[in-house]
């Protein structure tokens, strides 16, 4: 029977408390740590040699649901009755709003050094050291909004733009496309600064610390916000009925993407799963 991932702002007392308490013996058994390993491995750019799968790829949305789903399942196997919440970051937009609450994510850095010392992932509390990161901080950091150079969460509007494009992607399945609801969502855009960053990539960036850069998994809300990312794969799916993921062939001979992107039918490392088995998960979970 299908399980339901719930918008984390709907979530009882004692649901916020289990999914915490399952997050932090995850931790504990050294789990959570293998998931920042992994997505290091795999955070390739356009800009590196070789196979893209979790960004700047139209394996982006296949390549995280089944990293959420290993999550999920992690998590069950401690506590049966958890499943990962969605933050709806068009709905809940302050720093001091669901899910930065001191009995879930706790809130934002410290001025000085971006440190949370709030919540039960604040370092000094003792369970949540970073082991594995890109950089040589112990301590989970945030800086939401960046008071320092403030940058507004993805509107509403910014998703329709996203949903209404009725492509999965487009050649050459890159983070230069313009078109395709695929890298809309991901959200690499033209310019500098704020105006290059859309939905997705937009609230990696207000969310700031830890979340910026391939060790972003660190900060628990990576779920929360990859949860509610998938959410929307679901929705554009239903608003397109028949749009298939994109490419349905791997390129041709003589194409700068052959063996750097996963095609419908192919593998997509590091399972043995393809993004065509990935389009439908309603028999595993849906959304209230």
């Amino acid at each position: 029977m299908a399980y339901t991932r719930k918008d984390v702002s709907t979530l009882t007392r004692t649901e916020k408390r289990r999914f915490v308490n399952a997050l932090l013996e995850i931790k504990r058994r050294g789990e959570y740590d293998e998931f920042v390993r992994t997505h290091i491995e795999y955070y390739v750019s356009d800009g590196e040699d070789g196979l893209r799968t979790a960004h700047m790829a139209p394996s982006f949305l296949p390549w995280h649901r089944r990293f959420l789903l290993d999550l999920e399942e992690a998590l069950r196997r401690v506590d049966d009755a958890v499943t990962v919440p969605y933050w709806d970051w068009t709905k809940d937009r302050g720093a001091k709003s669901t899910p930065w609450t001191a009995d879930l994510l706790g809130g934002t850095g410290r001025r000085s050094d971006h440190r949370v010392t709030t919540g039960p992932f604040a370092h000094a509390g003792g369970n949540w050291t970073l082991k594995v990161n890109v950089t040589d901080t112990e301590y989970l950091t945030r800086d939401l909004g960046r008071a320092g150079d403030p940058l507004g969460l993805p509107s509403k509007s910014d998703l329709e733009w996203a949903l209404d494009d009725p492509a999965y992607d487009t050649s050459p399945y890159d983070s230069t496309v313009r078109k395709g609801f695929r890298n809309k969502l991901e959200g690499w855009g033209t310019g500098r600064g704020e105006v290059s960053w859309r939905n997705h990539n937009r609230v990696h960036r207000w969310v700031g610390g830890a979340m910026v850069g391939g060790a972003s998994v660190n900060d628990p809300v990576f779920w929360l916000h990859h949860a509610f990312v998938d959410l929307q794969w679901s929705r554009w799916q239903a608003r397109h009925r028949g749009a298939r993921y994109l490419p349905a062939e791997p390129p041709g001979r003589g194409s700068a993407q052959r063996g750097r992107i996963v095609a419908r039918h192919e593998r997509l490392p590091p399972w043995d799963v393809t993004p065509d088995e990935l389009e439908d998960v309603g028999r595993i979970y849906r959304y209230a």
